[in-house]
């Protein structure tokens, strides 16, 4: 019996240990904490039962001599460490009190590594239990310290969603009745600083009452305003903010020669663990603020999981559960650093609803939906439809289609990949899109860029039947559409999900009606504060026609500048820049035109 809670003390504090350091460093799964708290129940029982079959130093403490049995057996049915091969303990008292000493070091590194306790060190025993109890603290403090302590239920904030040539979209929230009512005014200021001109301010709307009905939210929209023009907005609630409207299509603000703006997805606050970090902490979102001012985006397209619901534990289905994580984000105090001079506009994915969701607008998309619409759709593009959940805006020399790759599709089981009745978009949503590639661009447009929360090609061979490889039938109607877009404007996909980032390219297949200049191109980058997976995931494959430009798996923090030149030529020019854990470690350039396609980055393959 003494044997068997010998080694389930080993056992249990290994699964202890590596579960712990996996979920807490690696990969924050949901199976992790109740491995590790059923491990620590197991380890606390065997532990104790091994600790009852031993016989105790004395308070005085032993001497090394007399802490070990004559015979190098302990009773706990482990034998300690032998001495060297092939040689017998001497019978001087000098060499029996090294070799006592020499085992006692053994045993005491073997007692801090295994997590046994230490038949002559109460101290050792004592540091290898606590090891094991603070690592299920950890466990336990990620899970539910934010959750339980930070509701996030005084949370006051506001930021700037989508901004036109024309319109910029806010949203407030205020919770406390002392601030009501809430009033809405605007002014002009000097285009790149904050000093004001002397322009009176606008009063622009206001909310009399706000209810839990939206949270407590209320947005607004200012219309009326100049082109690649500086504001300031002000609520009456001493929340205040800057943005500057976009060119007008076709064209670059006066004083730049292109549109820039960042994409990403996937955060979760908090990850990598540090139990010294504040519980709402975004380690990628300090990344991101310090290149903010230095690349001078004019917007982030953020392609889902802002949220991640059931990640590492899933504790509720109901609308309040979910709006308590998308208040947690905005309550991060590292969300001003990346929102103050930054508007956001927002996919969803998975996460927000539940992974790998496939059930359309079933339970629980309802409840997930509830915040999704106050905090983000609210403030968005316009939809293509009145109550779509897909968006699409033309900035600037691009124009961009926002797809909801979530509430329409198909389930992605039992239909095979290739079945021409599967479907990720739906059919309003597909005849949309076409209609978009198809269409005409103002002039000096020379980019269409379509954005998909999952990932368009099929080289991502881990958890492929989520994406759009397990959807093949729809997407080469898709792809077949983006070929044949007017000559002299490219087409490019923006995706995440992955947790990896990869450049794939898409050439149209030889011999047909399609030239090599209509090469659709993808850029797919996650995540911007989370976990990068372990093991390779990407690969490419003969015969597929999917061409691997780059493919970088690691880093915590990834997020992508697009910089779309301008001008009025035939030729449209954007430069995709990769950044990983703060630093910029690729870049990639993409021309239109029938002679030259692809990249002159330092790993292009067209060109």
């Amino acid at each position: 019996m003494e044997s068997l809670a010998t080694y389930l003390v080993v056992l249990s504090s290994a699964a202890i240990r590596i579960g712990a350091y996996v979920f807490l460093r690696w990969i924050p799964g949901h199976h992790a904490p109740p491995v590790v708290l059923l491990s620590a129940v197991l380890y606390a029982i065997s532990f104790l039962s091994v600790c009852q079959s031993q016989a105790w130093p004395a308070a005085a403490g032993p001497t090394p001599s007399s802490s070990s049995p004559p015979d190098g057996k302990l009773k706990t049915g482990w034998k300690l460490p032998a001495e060297s091969s092939g040689g017998k303990r001497g019978n001087s008292n000098s060499g029996e009190q090294a070799t006592t000493e020499e085992e006692r070091i053994k045993w005491a590194r073997w007692t801090l590594l295994a997590g046994l306790p230490n038949p002559v060190s109460i101290r050792l025993t004592a540091v290898t239990a606590c090891i094991n109890l603070i690592l299920c603290l950890f466990v336990a403090d990620m899970v539910y310290r934010a959750p339980l302590m930070y509701p996030a239920h005084d949370l006051s904030f506001s930021r700037v969603g989508y901004v036109s040539d024309t319109t910029a979209s806010l949203i407030v929230r205020e919770p406390r009745s002392s601030q009501l009512p809430i009033f809405v005014s605007y002014r002009s200021v000097h285009h790149g600083s904050s000093r004001a001109v002397d322009e009176s301010w606008k009063a622009v709307g206001q909310a009399y009452w706000l209810s839990n009905e939206t949270d407590y939210t209320f947005t607004t929209i200012i219309k009326g305003l100049q082109p690649s023009s500086r504001y300031q907005y002000a609520f009456s609630n001493n929340r205040s903010g800057y943005f500057t409207t976009a060119p007008i299509a076709g064209h670059t603000a006066p004083d730049s020669d292109k549109l820039t703006f960042f994409t990403s997805s996937c955060i979760k606050p908090r990850f990598p663990y540090n139990p010294l970090s504040h519980p709402l902490s975004m380690p990628g979102f300090k990344h991101l603020a310090q290149w903010i001012p230095k690349v001078k985006a004019s917007f982030m397209l953020f392609l889902g999981d802002f949220i991640y619901i059931d990640v590492p534990r899933r504790l509720g289905s109901d609308p309040e559960t979910y709006r308590r994580e998308y208040r947690q984000v905005y309550s991060s105090p590292d969300w001003p650093s990346v929102s103050q001079d930054l508007p956001w506009i927002h996919v969803m994915d998975d996460h927000e609803i539940a992974n790998d969701w496939d059930g359309n607008t079933t339970a629980p998309y309802p409840a997930a939906a509830d915040p999704w619409h106050l905090y983000h759709t609210s403030v968005n593009p316009p939809p293509v439809n009145p109550g779509a959940s897909y968006f699409q805006f033309t900035q600037g020399p691009a124009s961009f289609f926002l797809m909801d790759t979530r509430r329409y599709r198909t389930p992605s089981q039992p239909l095979s990949a290739s079945s021409s009745e599967k479907s990720m978009l739906g059919s309003e949503q597909m005849s949309d899109l076409l209609t978009f590639l198809s269409r005409r661009e103002p002039e000096g447009v020379k980019w269409k860029y379509v954005i998909s929360s999952i990932p368009f090609t099929r080289n991502w061979r881990f958890g492929s039947t989520d994406t759009w490889a397990n959807y093949l039938h729809e997407r080469q109607t898709i792809l077949e559409a983006m070929w044949s877009v007017s000559p002299g404007i490219g087409v490019v996909v923006l995706s995440g999900d992955r947790h990896e980032f990869a450049a794939t390219a898409f050439p149209p297949p030889e011999g047909s009606r399609w030239p090599v200049s209509a090469t659709v191109h993808e850029f797919s980058t996650s995540p911007l504060s989370m976990f990068y997976l372990p093991f390779r995931t990407y690969e490419e494959r003969d015969g597929e026609g999917e061409v691997c430009v780059k493919y970088v798996p690691d880093g915590n923090s990834k997020f992508g500048a697009i910089e779309v030149m301008g001008g009025r030529g035939d030729q449209g020019v954007m430069r995709f820049r990769l950044f990983v854990d703060g630093e910029e470690v690729w870049n990639h350039v993409l021309t239109t035109g029938p002679t030259v396609i692809g990249g002159k980055g330092s790993d292009a393959v067209w060109g």
